[in-house]
């Protein structure tokens, strides 16, 4: 059964059944109060309840302790089909853009909108926009059933992790304020009360203004620190960490110090810890597909980079832990499996997939197969990686061919897809491909610029196949992990889902359950393999840690 929820003009909320075949019942009509109980009457029955946007409807649910096991995020689905390459040819994606088009809920906490006012849709039908995306997924199975599987999978995914995002932040990262506070003041120095920097770092612009002679210098401006540098002599382009650390000079040593406490000061310091932490919680804001591979992207807050020095006050509540868990080598075995390369899938089985390629005597040194396989993932066209990479196409001739083909696409103009589906998008007007002919007229330098910027394009295209499938499978790993999380739940607290990074979970648990939680993150893992590849022979290789705090599991 799906019941789909929308807004209504009169103010309020409705609520329609519809069958498999599209029956629509009669809509009913409710409040805030109203949606609540009727939520709870007919989760039970296990529906998938349809909506506009996630993170406008699942906050008020969780609040009132409400959760759902299935969903469809219209405004992610339509977003997948309306760009996918299988999907042409249809209404949707021929349709001129519309209120489906747009941005997601903005930025904000907006569980309360939605029964104070009822939710907006902004002029869209959530039903026709829904049957729409049904009708195009039956006109892509006439023609490729298997395609319009994966499709389906690929939305059911896409939405089951927009739930996890919001519950997520709902549910907040266990975070120690003190253990957080102890960091900066060691790092940066006690918190300044009326403003300005700390004390260390205040100390750090001292040397740095001593050592390049500039008393009225302001090391956190970028251009008075780069005219300062030049005028100390040193032969400077930008004030990158990476460009200065080549340097030799009184002002370098001080000045990396100050760059990392100012950034730690600006991206976690007191004032974020202020913003994004309350009662012991940290609640980030996630961005479901935020980037146009399907990965994950934040509104704020930073989740997806939490630096080292800040990982420690990611904290166990007593009596419970951590399980963190990480994906050894994610994509090179996604394209292995795309592939249906066996060679580099037996490279990797139940091991690491680096060591493995020495063991099959494709490289001499691990470092060497790490170098050679982010060249054959990212297009290396000259160094080590280029060096190596015909060993990897004499050894793995499916897996290269497969890259090779999506970077010679991208350089044409064209779409690539991921193994389910999610179709990159296409160069902007103004690109040429690789194919075209220049004029006879136009300069040599626009000729190059065109041929560059086609080898860029392939470059994304390249990396588009495996950083999309990851995406993929990592999000139905998270969805087959929160199902047994809540299947653990026992009188001592239900395991969750706290932190997701790419390849990366973390899950608090009560401590007497992290070995149970251990087993279902492994487990989960294995059943995406399964669910995305079928019986192809990859192992999706875990690295797993049951610790007490984040720093702990590095």
């Amino acid at each position: 059964m799906f019941i789909v929820l929308a807004g209504s003009p009169r103010g309020g909320i409705t609520l329609t059944e519809l069958t498999p075949e599209g029956v629509a019942s009669a809509p009913l009509r409710l409040d805030g109060a109203g949606l609540l109980t009727a939520v709870a009457s007919r989760e039970p029955q296990r529906p998938r309840w349809v909506w506009s946007d996630t993170a406008l409807w699942y906050p008020a649910l969780l609040q009132a302790g409400l959760r759902v096991e299935r969903s469809q995020d219209l405004r992610l689905a339509h977003r997948i089909l309306k760009l996918a390459e299988a999907t042409k040819g249809t209404a949707l994606r021929d349709a001129p853009a519309n209120a489906w088009d747009g941005s997601a809920v903005p930025p904000g906490d907006h569980a309360n909108t939605l029964f104070d006012d009822g939710a907006s849709e902004n002029g869209a039908d959530p039903i026709a926009e829904f049957l729409l995306q049904r009708h195009t997924l039956d006109d892509v199975a006439r023609t490729d059933p298997a395609k319009a599987a994966r499709l389906q999978l690929l939305l059911a995914a896409e939405s089951c992790g927009a739930l996890i995002a919001e519950e997520m932040r709902f549910t907040g990262m266990p975070w120690r304020r003190d253990v957080h506070a102890a960091t900066l003041e060691e790092a940066l120095g006690p918190r300044p009360q009326f403003g300005g920097r700390p004390a260390k770092l205040e100390g750090l612009a001292d040397r740095i203004r001593v050592a390049l002679d500039n008393p009225a210098l302001n090391p956190d401006s970028q251009p008075d620190l780069l005219r300062s540098l030049k005028r100390a002599g040193l032969p400077v382009t930008g004030t990158s960490k990476w460009e200065l650390r080549e340097l030799r000079h009184p002002a370098i040593e001080p000045l990396l110090e100050f760059k990392k406490g100012a950034r730690l000061l600006s991206a976690n310091g007191w004032a974020w810890m202020d913003a994004w932490v309350q009662n012991g919680r940290f609640h980030p804001e996630y961005v479901v597909g935020g980037v146009v591979t399907g990965r994950w992207a934040t509104r704020g807050g930073g989740a997806l980079q939490l630096p080292a020095e800040v990982r420690g006050a990611v904290h166990a509540d007593e009596g419970w832990s951590l399980v963190v868990a990480d994906a050894a080598q994610l994509e090179p075995r996604i394209i292995a499996a795309m592939s249906r390369d066996e060679a580099m899938a037996a490279a990797g089985r139940k091991r690491d997939l680096y060591q493995g390629l020495v063991d099959a005597g494709v490289v001499d040194t691990r470092a060497h197969a790490k170098i050679a396989m982010l060249g054959a993932l990212y297009g290396a066209t000259s160094g080590e990686s280029a060096r190596l990479m015909p060993r990897l196409t004499r050894a793995f001739p499916r897996v290269i061919g497969l890259v090779e083909a999506a970077a010679r696409a991208g350089e044409r103009g064209e779409q690539v897809s991921t193994w389910l589906g999610r179709s990159s998008p296409l160069p902007g007007d103004d690109w040429a491909g690789a194919d075209a002919v220049p004029s006879t007229d136009a300069p040599a330098a626009d000729d190059r610029r065109a041929r560059q910027a086609a080898r860029d394009w392939g470059r994304f295209t390249r990396n588009f196949v495996a950083q999309g499938t990851a995406a993929e499978w990592a999000m139905c790993w998270m969805a087959g992990l929160r199902q047994r999380l809540r299947a653990l739940a026992d009188e001592r607290g239900e395991p969750h889902l706290v932190l997701f990074l790419h390849d990366e979970v973390m899950v608090h648990t009560p401590a007497h359950l992290a070995d149970a939680v251990t087993i279902a993150v492994t487990e989960a893992a294995d059943d995406a393999g399964r669910l995305l590849f079928g019986n192809f022979p990859v192992d999706f290789a875990l690295t797993v840690a049951t610790v007490s705090s984040y720093d702990q599991a590095k």
